[in-house]
Parts: structure tokens; C-alpha cells; sequence
């Protein structure tokens, strides 16, 4: 049968009432408890519930509430993420508090197989993966030659093709798994966040985006789908069974060596006093930052429905000419690193050249200043001084850069100018972000094998971060919650 939708009001007071039954109402609980009892107290779930009704069939015995379901894995991943699920079932039968903040009677805790049966609602397709099992062989990749801290390099005009197919393909949607889970993401959590003042500003969203290597297991296992082995043939090219299809080995550039697993997109609101994640994408481990942005972008711009994107604030791997494109095609100011490449200057029309900074260099090789901004026209004027000597002018020789001419060396906003500095500077809250799901939450020791289970961690961990900052934001009000759960522990 399909699940009742429990009001918040009824599961505050069964929480209530289950701490005052079985530990008194003068229990003092340790200190380190109380943010955690008040995250749980203060954040409604019920929606997830409503959310999943329609899954669930008309028959049968009552399932489990979906919300104390997610509640508790919420939970398990403040207390203990760097455990399996099988032994956080044991944890809620010997730590009965996790039981009651969960939504469950100590003596009624559901197992293992209730959690991944909850986990599938929330994944629309029948396969936990995106790909098949069954691939052809892969072969084993060559190091980079690149130094440390670089990015592997890429195919040149790989960017330049797929940005020409998104552009011509961009108002098609297309469903993906994990649409589900965002969009309880977004009315449930980003919709409060929002409220709170949490992300900024939140109608007109700053966007901050970064990858990071996400590690799933030491190598890639596969195994044999014919008898060439056993008869004798070797390096037979058939298909292989692999137990983790969309992932493939990746370039660790700050550890230097290959893993295997995912490469994590993460968009992040880069106003956001608490460095809030807003969506989040798996990718191959082996697919570069600026290919993963593309097909970021687009779907959270397709998905996204608080607020548009004002500005996108991006590394210097994400510097290429087509980014640039999709990004003013869908109205977003872009924010990105000059990468330095080439160190030859760029030529005009003129005897001026463009330096690969994008700064104009007079015929007599002297960089030219900026000299303010046209508005009117929409182009930036730059001086060089009379004793150059590059122009008879009493003024000195000048020269116009306008964006539409280049939008990558002649952004609307200088790199110059301390605006750009104080925007850019704002890039490191995808960083942080990052850190505190693969070291606070301990991302990389979920011992899954589907994209599916790594989607609901991910996730998972996302709505703890947001939590933790209701919980510091709203701190002094959330304590006088003390009174009304156990007045003695106030």
C-alpha cells in the first residue's frame, strides 16, 4: 500500500516523546549530540514522502515512511559516513538515540534490504549504471607527460565540436536518473536554503564550478564473457564484463598517478557564505573539467528553477574559446583564468598586436595602459603614453578592444580591475566544497559499485552540508530548542 504522508509536527513529537520514555526527562546528553538532535528536529522531510507515493502500489502491506528512510541514512552520514550501511543497522539496535531521531521505534529498525528498496524509488530506471555492463576491452592509457598540478591534456577542438552539437541541440531535455533526486534537492533543501539567505543571491545565482577525482575501487575489474582463455587464445578482443561500467581510469594531477572511479563535477554558490553545493555531476574519471562544464551547464540551466545564473567562475582548465560561446549564448557572465598557452603575440588588422593576456602592445613593443570604458559603444579604450613615440598624436596613440570581438581576452569585466579580482577570488568555495565531502564526509569510503548508490551519497552528503548551515546560521535560535526537547540538558 502506498505510504502515509506524516506530518513534521507528529514526528517532533514522537521524538519527544521516545527520549523522555526511555532516558528520562532530565537526561543530559553529551554536548556534542545537541546540533545533531536539532538538525533533525528543525528539517522536514515529509516531502520526499509525497514525492514517492506514486511509487509505491495501492496493495500490500504499509511500507516504511520514505522520510524517516532518508532521515536515517542523513544521519548515519553526520555519525559515522566512513561505515557501511550493513553495519549502520547495527549501530541504530545499539545506539537507540539514532533509532529515534531516524523516526523509528528502537525495537522496530528495518534492514538493510528496506534501505535499497528505499534507494530505488529514488532511481526511475530499472540499471543502477548509466552504460552497460558488457563494453568492449579497454586498453590501458599512457601517463601524461605533463607537470605536476597540470590538468591531462585534451584532444584540441574537442571543446569547439561538442559546444557546436550542445548549441544546435540545447533546448532538447533529456531525463536523466538523477533527476528525481534533485528535484527533492531543490524544492525540499535549496528552496529553504534560498529563504535563509544561504546561497547569495539566489535569483540571480554566481556559480562557481571545479572536478575533483572521486576514487571507487584500486583498478578496474572486468571479467571474460567468452572461452578464449581457456583455449588457449590470448589477447582475444572480445567484450568484457565490467562491474563498475561508467567508470574508467583518470589523471590524479595533484597526487600524480591513475585511480579508478568518477571525476565529480560540482557546481557550487560561490556567494554562499557556507560554500553550499547546488548540483552535482558524475562523469568519467578520464573526462577533462572543461568537457564536464559543458555538460553541467546545460543541465542545471534546463533543471534549475529558484533563480537564473548570473555569473559562471571557472579555473584556468576551463579557458577555451567555446565555453566562452555556450555561456553568453545562455546569458551567463563568464569568470575564467587566462591559461597562458601560446607566448606569441595575437595580430590585428592594424600594427597593433594582442599580447596573450590580452593586452594591446604598440609597433614599439610597449604594453599599452587601460584608459577606461566606453559605454555608449561598449568597448574599452587603452592609451599609450606620448613619449612612447609609437604616434605624432600630443595625446598618444590609443586603441579600442571590444568583447564581442573576443569575448575570452576582452571580458566584460577587465581581469584587471579589482571587481574581477573580488568575483574570481570567490572560485575557491567549489574547492572548499569539495573538501568537506571527500574529507569531512568521507566521500571515497562508500564502498559502492553502482552509479546509483554514489548518486545517493552524494546527495546525501550535499543535504547534510546544507543542514549544517540552517544549524550555524540559526544557531542561537536552534538552542533554545533545548527547553522544549529535555528542559534539563538547556
Amino acid at each position: 500500500m502506498k505510504p502515509t504522508v506524516i506530518p513534521h509536527a507528529a514526528y517532533q513529537h514522537f521524538v519527544m516523546e521516545q527520549l523522555h520514555a526511555r532516558y528520562g526527562r532530565a537526561i543530559l546528553f553529551v554536548n556534542a549530540d545537541w546540533p545533531l538532535v536539532l538538525k533533525c528536529w528543525q528539517t522536514d522531510l515529509s516531502g520526499v514522502t509525497t514525492q514517492l507515493r506514486t511509487t509505491y502500489s495501492n496493495r500490500g502491506p504499509e511500507p516504511r515512511d520514505p522520510a524517516s528512510m532518508l532521515r536515517s541514512y542523513l544521519v548515519y552520514l553526520f555519525t559515522n559516513p566512513e561505515k557501511g550501511l550493513t553495519e549502520w543497522v547495527n549501530i541504530m539496535q545499539r545506539t537507540p538515540i539514532y533509532a529515534i531521531l531516524s523516526g523509528f521505534s528502537p525495537d522496530d529498525i528495518p534492514g538493510l534490504g528496506t534501505f535499497y528498496d528505499f534507494f530505488r524509488r529514488l532511481w526511475p530506471v530499472a540499471d543502477k549504471n548509466i552504460k552497460p555492463n558488457k563494453q568492449p576491452k579497454k586498453k590501458k592509457k599512457q601517463k601524461p607527460k605533463n607537470k605536476k598540478g597540470e590538468k591531462a591534456p585534451m584532444k584540441p577542438g574537442k571543446v569547439q565540436r561538442l559546444v557546436t552539437w550542445v548549441l544546435r541541440s540545447i533546448d532538447v531535455h533529456v531525463e536523466l536518473p538523477g533527476d528525481r533526486l534533485f528535484h527533492f534537492f531543490e524544492t525540499n533543501i535549496l528552496s529553504v536554503s534560498k529563504e535563509l539567505g544561504l546561497l547569495g543571491d539566489a535569483d540571480h545565482l554566481s556559480i562557481a564550478g571545479d572536478g575533483t577525482p572521486l576514487v571507487t575501487q584500486a583498478y578496474r575489474r572486468s571479467k571474460a564473457t567468452c572461452d578464449c582463455r581457456a583455449r588457449g587464445i590470448t589477447g582475444c578482443n572480445h567484450h568484457r564484463y565490467y562491474s563498475q561500467p561508467d567508470c574508467d581510469p583518470g589523471w590524479d594531477s595533484s597526487r600524480e598517478r591513475y585511480f579508478n572511479g568518477y571525476h565529480l563535477y560540482m557546481f557550487t554558490a560561490a556567494d554562499s557564505p557556507h560554500d553550499l553545493p547546488v548540483y552535482p555531476r558524475l562523469q568519467p574519471a578520464s573526462r577533462h573539467d572543461a568537457v564536464s562544464l559543458v555538460a553541467s551547464s546545460v543541465e542545471f540551466q534546463q533543471r534549475f528553477t529558484l533563480g537564473t545564473t548570473r555569473r559562471m567562475i571557472l579555473d584556468a582548465a576551463h579557458d577555451a574559446q567555446a565555453i566562452y560561446e555556450l555561456l553568453i549564448h545562455q546569458e551567463i557572465e563568464p569568470f575564467i583564468d587566462l591559461n597562458t598557452r601560446s607566448k606569441t603575440n595575437i595580430e590585428t588588422g592594424s600594427d597593433i598586436e594582442i599580447s596573450p593576456e590580452g593586452i594591446p602592445i604598440c609597433p614599439k613593443g610597449t604594453k599599452m595602459k587601460p584608459n577606461g570604458y566606453d559605454k555608449a559603444r561598449h568597448r574599452r579604450k587603452w592609451r599609450c603614453p606620448p613619449d612612447c613615440g609609437c604616434s605624432d598624436a600630443k595625446y598618444g596613440r590609443t586603441y579600442y578592444t571590444r568583447t564581442q570581438d573576443d569575448p575570452r581576452l576582452f571580458p566584460n569585466t577587465p581581469r584587471d580591475s579589482k571587481a574581477w579580482e573580488l568575483i574570481y577570488n570567490t572560485r575557491t568555495s567549489s574547492e572548499r566544497t569539495n573538501k568537506r565531502e571527500k574529507v569531512d564526509y568521507h566521500l571515497e569510503s562508500g564502498r559502492h559499485q553502482s552509479t546509483m548508490m554514489w548518486y545517493m551519497r552524494i546527495y546525501g552528503i550535499m543535504i547534510c552540508q546544507h543542514l549544517d548551515a540552517w544549524y550555524v546560521s540559526q544557531k542561537e535560535e536552534w538552542d533554545l530548542l533545548k527547553k522544549d526537547i529535555c528542559p534539563a540538558a538547556a
